[in-house]
């Protein structure tokens, strides 16, 4: 009993984060050479 139990739910936790990757929207997505490079916010530092 304890077997199956293990092997149920180590499979289904990786169907689950096989599921969760594949949701991914940046998964499908390939930026061309053309795209322009998205900015990061400027970083300041608290107090400064």
């Amino acid at each position: 009993m304890i077997d199956n139990l293990a092997l149920g739910l180590s499979h289904g936790l990786m169907m689950l984060a096989a599921f969760l990757l594949l949701k991914r929207p940046d998964l499908d997505r390939e930026p061309s050479p053309h795209d322009t490079p998205e900015k990061p916010a400027p970083k300041t530092r608290p107090g400064a």
